[in-house]
C-alpha cells in the first residue's frame, strides 16, 4: 500500500498562480508522453508516487494524450484508484481540450458542445467528480471566443472544474479570452505556453499581458523535447525522442550548430553546480509571471533531477547575458 512521504512538502517551491489563492509546486508532471496505453503502468505508478512525494501536486493531462488518445487520462484514474486517489484534496489535476480528439465535426476546437463533451469524456476515464483546472487547449479561428469562454465557465459553475485556464493563445487572443471570462465571473487562472531557453516567443508580449492581469505562467516543453538537456551533448543517443520516428523533435532539428549551443550552455549549468535540465528550468522559473514548469518524464530519476532544480533558480546578470548570447544564437 503506498504511503507518501511525510516531509513533501519540504522539498517543493510553491508559488502563487497569478493573483489567484492557488499556489503550484514550481516543477510540475506533464503527462503528454510516457503515460499512453503503449506504456508500462507499473512505471507509471513508480513516477507519479515518487513525484508526489517529492512535493510534485500538479498533474497536467489533456483528452488526446496517450496514445492512443485517451489513454493517458485512463492510466491516471488507474493510478488514482491505486495509490493516489486518498490524496485528491492535495492533487492539482488539470485536463485541455482543442486538439482532435475523435471523428467529425464536433471532435475538436473550440466549440461550447466539443469542450463540454470532453470534459465529461475525461472525467469519466479518470474517475473523477471534477478537475482542478480546464483548458481551452487552443483558440479557434472559427469559433467565437465568447462561444468557447463560455464553455469553460459552465464547466467552473457546474462543478465539472474549479478553474479555467487557456493555452497556446497570442497576447491579443489572450486578452479578448480574458475580458470575456471576467465578464462571465469566471476568472482567467492560467496561461500553459511553450518556452523554454531556445523558445522565446512567450517574451513579445505574452508575458506583460498576464502579468498586467494577474495570470499565472506555466511553460510546457521547457527542456525543448529534451534537448537542453545532458542526453544530447554528445550528439543524438539511441533511444531519444530525437532517434524516434513520429516524435516533436526531429533529427533535422539537431544541427551541430544546435549541439553546440547545448556543449556550451552546458558548461554554464556545470560552474552552477547543476545539471542543464536543472539550470533550463530555473531559467523558465526565473521570470515573475511563471507559476510552473512542466516536465515529462520516462524514469523516475529524471524526475528527481529535475525537482533538484529549485535548489538554485538565481541568477547572475553575467550568467544570463551569457545564456542569451548562446541561446538566440541563429
Amino acid at each position: 500500500m503506498y504511503l507518501p512521504d511525510d516531509q513533501r512538502y519540504d522539498k517543493m517551491l510553491y508559488r502563487r498562480c497569478g493573483s489567484s489563492g492557488l499556489r503550484l509546486p514550481a516543477i510540475s508532471l506533464g503527462l503528454w508522453h510516457n503515460f499512453g496505453g503503449v506504456d508500462a503502468f507499473e512505471n507509471m505508478r513508480a513516477m507519479l508516487c515518487r513525484a508526489f512525494d517529492l512535493g510534485i501536486t500538479h498533474f497536467d493531462l489533456a483528452n488526446n494524450y496517450g496514445p492512443p488518445p485517451g489513454s493517458a487520462e485512463e492510466n491516471f484514474g488507474r493510478a488514482l484508484r491505486a495509490d493516489l486517489g486518498a490524496w485528491r484534496d492535495e492533487l492539482i489535476v488539470s485536463t485541455k481540450a482543442g486538439y482532435l480528439m475523435w471523428p467529425g465535426p464536433y471532435g475538436e476546437w473550440g466549440s461550447r458542445k466539443y469542450l463540454l463533451a470532453s470534459l465529461d469524456q475525461s472525467l469519466r476515464r479518470m474517475g473523477l467528480d471534477y478537475v482542478d483546472i480546464v483548458y481551452s487547449h487552443r483558440p479557434d479561428p472559427d469559433t467565437p471566443v465568447e462561444e468557447t469562454m463560455s464553455a469553460l465557465d459552465s464547466a467552473v459553475r457546474a462543478g465539472k472544474a474549479l478553474y479555467a485556464g487557456i493555452s497556446n493563445y497570442n497576447p491579443e487572443q489572450t486578452a479578448r479570452a480574458v475580458a470575456v471570462l471576467r465578464q462571465l465571473g469566471t476568472p482567467c487562472l492560467i496561461h500553459q505556453m511553450k518556452y523554454s531557453m531556445f523558445v522565446r516567443t512567450a517574451e513579445q508580449g505574452l508575458f506583460a499581458r498576464l502579468a498586467a492581469e494577474g495570470i499565472g505562467g506555466i511553460a510546457f516543453s521547457p527542456l525543448a523535447q529534451g534537448l537542453l538537456t545532458d542526453r544530447y551533448v554528445e550528439g543524438i543517443p539511441d533511444g531519444s525522442r530525437a532517434s524516434k520516428p513520429g516524435t516533436f523533435l526531429k533529427q533535422t532539428d539537431v544541427t551541430e550548430a544546435r549541439l553546440a549551443q547545448v556543449r556550451a550552455l552546458n558548461e554554464i549549468a556545470r560552474q552552477r553546480s547543476q545539471t542543464l535540465a536543472q539550470m533550463a528550468l530555473a531559467w523558465v522559473l526565473r521570470h515573475g509571471v511563471m507559476s510552473s514548469a512542466l516536465v515529462g518524464a520516462s524514469r523516475v530519476e529524471q524526475i528527481e533531477q529535475c525537482v533538484d532544480a529549485v535548489k538554485n533558480i538565481e541568477f547572475t546578470a553575467e550568467e544570463l547575458q551569457r545564456i542569451d548570447e548562446i541561446a538566440q544564437q541563429d
